[in-house]
């Protein structure tokens, strides 16, 4: 490192007391709303938090993960009710598969409405979202009162994340903050169905298995 490089500082960490999570929550809370980024636990591996309202927080979001302009970042939301926050026409369809699969492992990809932000979507006017089934992940996004980005808390290409301890070692120098869950089940990742018309569209074949999507 010169002499004239600034020393890059160190993610704050917070352990997340499972019987009074409000703590954590709260400076979370914090860090979120003054255009921070968060590594946070979910379903499966961790996540890299960032308001999705926010273009700075989104901006810094995509060069931690040194992710390219043309790879969108789906939304975890904590309640279906929050789909008509960011989709502009919510199918029939579409409705069946969260009443049966919401909370869980299953990302809808919606029509946009007009005011989402261009880089979560890609340029495609489409937007990726999900109820999370780890009721931890959910008393988060209940807690901030907003939804978060849900990419995996990696660098593009690396491999995911299912401790804070490897999150730390990775990103811990670009993140604001990181929220230690404990170690993530991991696992297959979300079904991925692009439901912006009524003909559904398997985008990807993870946790929820075809036939309970086209069943």
């Amino acid at each position: 490192m010169g002499a004239d490089e600034p020393v890059k500082k160190k993610a704050e960490i917070i352990k997340i007391d499972p019987t009074h999570p409000e703590t954590a929550f709260s400076r979370c809370k914090e860090v979120i709303a003054s255009g921070g980024v968060i590594v946070y636990p979910t379903d499966t591996y961790y996540g890299l938090g960032a308001d999705p309202r926010y273009p700075r927080a989104v901006k810094k979001l995509f060069e931690i993960k040194n992710r390219s302009a043309d790879q969108p970042i789906l939304l975890l939301i904590a309640e279906p009710t929050e789909v008509k926050d960011w989709a502009e026409v919510i199918p029939s369809r579409a409705a069946d598969l969260i009443k049966r699969h919401w909370p869980g492992p299953l990302t809808l990809i919606f029509r946009a409405k007009a005011d989402v932000l261009p880089e979560l979507t890609a340029g495609t006017g489409m937007i990726g979202l999900r109820v999370p089934g780890n009721k931890l992940t959910r008393g988060l996004l209940q807690s901030l009162g907003r939804a978060l980005t849900g990419t995996s808390a990696n660098r593009s290409g690396q491999p995911s994340i299912r401790t804070a301890a490897e999150a730390e070692a990775a990103i811990g120098n670009q993140v604001d903050l990181i929220l230690d869950g404990g170690e993530t089940t991991g696992g297959k990742p979300s079904t991925v169905v692009e439901v912006s018309t009524e003909v559904l569209r398997v985008l990807r074949e993870g946790a929820v298995p075809l036939r309970d999507i086209t069943g």
